[in-house]
């Protein structure tokens, strides 16, 4: 037997006095989904408070919606067609409690819109459509209730549709169906109606049956958010919950944010001897790696070919709910999956009031309404687009200890790229009228990245200022970037985090560029730890990169320890020390290795000259 289709959660809207409760109540019946005993119920609560029979109160649970008339609060409602189960989520229409619609739609994959055929489209009508299309949702039926309070007349309903849908389409939410129902008497509810021929479409049922499910868990790309690293023995486990996807032993896994990579080595279970092979959406798992990779809580494990969207500025859809306004510049906890990020307003495009939904500019937003805003953290974010992956594209925003907010993340237009992408626009770059090859005839030699990498004590910036100082003197255009010195002004602003790392990288990365094109030998002398980084350097500049690795043991850097910063990480003075506490990623496969500690400084610097001698001496021909 095929597998039964999980249930669809369908957000019920639309003006108060509508008639969605009578009609939901109908639908529920008609369909065969009402409880036993129910309906004997509903009768007699009806002839208790002498009123004539009412469909609605199958969903007004609570005893002031009977005694007000209205619906005051979200109600679900189990129902079940001849295709799948439903989920049926009753939002209020009176505009007293819209808050809850938002709640009660935000997790829905449909919507049934109901209008008054007779009062048709009304304020609340509009105010709850416009909801629909900014919470994301696409899969929208209209019905025209009461029709049998218009004589079930054909013009008034295309006046009706006609109306509702422009109003729709304006939003960008195209209607599946508009259908003309009556709810108190079931006409196309369940059954096509004898009372109005001249509709041919799809009934209530059919429309729904309609709606798409979205796509099973297992079959998304794979997102694992790290929970936390736990050293076991000789093994370091990275624990975790699969929000989507699957993995099996043997996959390379991206870490992101940050791209650092490894080999599922094994899924770790206890006895060892009954590890899986593979994991899925939905389990919490330990996996090792082949490699001991530097990873930590918060990043988001995937497959290279379909990763999350690295970035330190996203788009949102938020509602607010916190006691004080949430203030254009102000910082607040942003907390993604296992992530937290300090994040600042940038920006509110726009805030709609949930009394009436209109649309302001505002540096500010007060409880109960929702914006469009940008928010910018410090560090990057690995995100997805919440409508093609909710669970790592919904977010919360703290205030202090209280959850304050809750939103969305929207992509579009958004450059599916990592931190080197160019987010600024309306710029193009400048050629200059001077070409490459023309400044190397003039120089006498070519130009290109010296980058030299390797440990603190290594030796790095001693050989690079040897270096400059030798071809300097002998008439080369050379100059040394050295990261103490960079740290000083273009990378005083960051840390020593992972994050911060690669982007001091990104920085002097592109300042090597720019030197490397105008003619000038850059000489590097950074740390630069992990193979990701140093990979993205050489993409900027590939044909002017020169990965050259200044080799020594960690023993021998500890001897040496030129600035006492080895002592200091032992001790526990300095944090993400490389060697000590962050790891050290050594090149696969540099141009160079010159291995200080095997040789000494003359021999070192001889083996340099021959190598820039060799590769970026006289043009000649070029």
């Amino acid at each position: 037997m095929p597998e039964p289709i999980a249930p669809l959660r369908i957000a019920l809207a639309g003006h108060v006095d509508h008639g969605k409760s009578t009609l939901v109540g109908r639908l529920v019946h008609d369909t065969g989904s009402l409880p036993d005993g129910k309906l004997e119920a509903i009768r007699a609560s009806s002839a208790k408070r002498g009123m004539p029979f009412e469909w609605a109160f199958l969903l007004d649970a609570f005893q002031a919606e009977r005694d007000q008339g209205i619906t005051i609060d979200t109600t679900q409602v189990w129902l079940k067609t001849a295709k799948r189960a439903y989920t049926l989520v009753d939002a209020p229409g009176h505009k007293e409690f819209l808050r809850n619609m938002v709640t009660g739609a935000a997790a829905a994959e449909g919507a049934l819109l109901v209008v008054d055929a007779k009062e048709g489209v009304r304020e609340q009508s509009r105010r709850h459509g416009y909801l629909l299309s900014l919470l994301g949702l696409t899969q929208v039926v209209v019905a025209v209730n009461k029709m049998d309070l218009v004589g079930y007349d054909q013009a008034r309903f295309t006046e009706v549709a006609h109306a509702i849908g422009a109003y729709l389409d304006s939003l960008g939410v195209a209607p599946k169906a508009v259908i003309p129902v009556s709810g108190r008497e079931g006409d196309n509810v369940a059954s096509r109606s004898a009372a109005m021929p001249w509709y041919r479409g799809p009934t209530l049922v059919e429309a729904i049956d309609g709606f798409q499910p979205p796509p099973p868990a297992v079959d998304q790309p794979l997102r694992f958010p790290i929970q936390d690293v736990y050293k076991f023995d000789e093994r370091r486990i990275i624990a975790g919950r699969i929000e989507s996807g699957r993995l099996e032993v043997g996959d390379t896994l991206v870490f992101s944010p940050g791209g650092r990579r490894a080999r599922v080595a094994a899924i770790e279970a206890w006895p060892e001897d009954r590890r899986p092979s593979e994991a899925e959406a939905g389990r919490s798992i330990g996996i090792t790696l082949d490699d001991q990779i530097f990873v930590e809580r918060g990043q988001i494990g995937h497959l290279e070919d379909a990763g999350p969207v690295e970035t330190n500025s996203l788009r949102a859809r938020l509602v607010w709910l916190g006691r004080q306004p949430l203030v254009r510049g102000k910082r607040y906890k942003l907390k993604l999956a296992t992530a937290e990020h300090q994040v600042e307003v940038q920006t509110i495009e726009r805030v709609i009031d949930t009394a009436d939904l209109a649309s302001r500019s505002a540096d500010a937003v007060l409880a109960g309404e929702i914006a469009e805003v940008v928010l910018r953290a410090r560090s990057t974010l690995a995100v997805d687009d919440a409508r093609l992956l909710p669970r790592t594209g919904r977010f919360v925003l703290v205030d202090g200890y209280d959850v304050a907010g809750g939103g969305t993340i929207s992509l579009d237009g958004h450059a599916r790229a990592r931190r080197d992408s160019i987010r600024s626009t309306n710029v193009k770059r400048v050629e200059g009228q001077v070409s490459l090859a023309e400044r190397w005839q003039a120089n006498g030699h070519r130009s290109g990245i010296l980058w030299f990498t390797g440990l603190s004590g290594a030796g790095k910036s001693t050989l690079a200022v040897e270096l400059e100082h030798h071809l300097f003197r002998k008439g080369w255009h050379v100059a040394v970037l050295d990261g103490d010195n960079i740290r000083h002004g273009l990378s005083a602003d960051l840390g020593f985090s992972p994050e911060d790392r690669a982007e001091n990288i990104r920085r002097v990365g592109e300042v090597a560029a720019l030197f490397a094109r105008a003619g000038l030998i850059v000489i590097t002398a950074f740390i630069s730890p992990y193979r990701e980084d140093r990979d993205r350097v050489r993409r900027i500049a590939p044909d002017l990169f020169h990965e050259i690795h200044v080799a020594a043991d960690l023993a021998t850097c500890e001897q040496r320890d030129p600035k006492g910063l080895y002592r200091k990480a032992r001790a526990g003075k300095i944090q993400e020390f490389t060697g000590i506490s962050a790891p050290y990623e050594p090149p696969e496969a540099p141009e160079l290795v010159v291995d200080t500690a095997a040789h000494r400084l003359e021999a070192c610097l001889a083996q340099l000259s021959a190598y820039v001698e060799a590769h970026l001496g006289a043009p000649g021909g070029r």
